[in-house]
């Protein structure tokens, strides 16, 4: 493990996600995260298409209106703790940028590696917001899986990479389990 917090490497070795629950003020401002969006651009994307977009979403109660109503219609017989949940999902943390696949389907680049550069973006947003001095949450669930709450951000052929969670930590990140290097890592032939 790394120790020193000042190099790049500690940066990387360090990051941790954020429960977007535990997430408070203050998140980035207007300016930190656009320079966080502009640096999750900054990812591999194989023929320059930039096959992915973000929306920053200001409007929560909004967002939490469409994401229950969503809900709603699909199954009308929703507990109302099903709908609590959802309200409270879409208020987590003090920043949200919802991360779009947003392939081209008009290039020859296969839309695996258009995929991939999506994943990459949103894993550049999390290092950027972790630099900043911020933590981050990237989630998916129902809102991410349903093409009311999708056509509310754009239109198929996207579909929601995640919901990226932005601000402070509340209390201390977790370390969560990471994978034995011996069983992931091998070297051939």
């Amino acid at each position: 493990m790394f120790n020193d917090t000042t190099t790049p490497l500690s940066l990387l070795a360090t990051r941790r996600s954020g429960k977007p629950r535990d997430l408070v003020a203050p998140g980035p401002d207007a300016d930190q995260l656009a320079q966080m969006l502009g640096i999750a651009a900054r990812t591999p994307d194989h023929g320059k298409l930039a096959p992915w977009r973000f929306v920053v979403v200001d409007d929560r109660d909004r967002l939490s209106q469409l994401i229950v109503d969503a809900y709603r219609a699909e199954r009308p017989q929703a507990a109302r703790a099903e709908i609590d949940s959802l309200d409270q999902f879409a208020r987590q943390a003090p920043a949200l940028v919802v991360v779009l696949s947003s392939p081209v389907t008009t290039s020859h680049i296969p839309l695996w590696e258009q995929e991939l550069s999506v994943g990459a973006a949103a894993m550049n947003l999390l290092h950027a917001a972790h630099a900043m001095g911020f933590a981050g949450g990237w989630l998916t669930g129902w809102p991410a899986f349903s093409e009311t709450v999708r056509d509310s951000f754009g239109a198929a052929p996207e579909r929601i990479a995640g919901f990226m969670f932005l601000g402070t930590p509340g209390r201390p990140l977790d370390e969560r389990p990471r994978p034995d290097m011996a069983r992931i890592v091998s070297y051939w032939p």
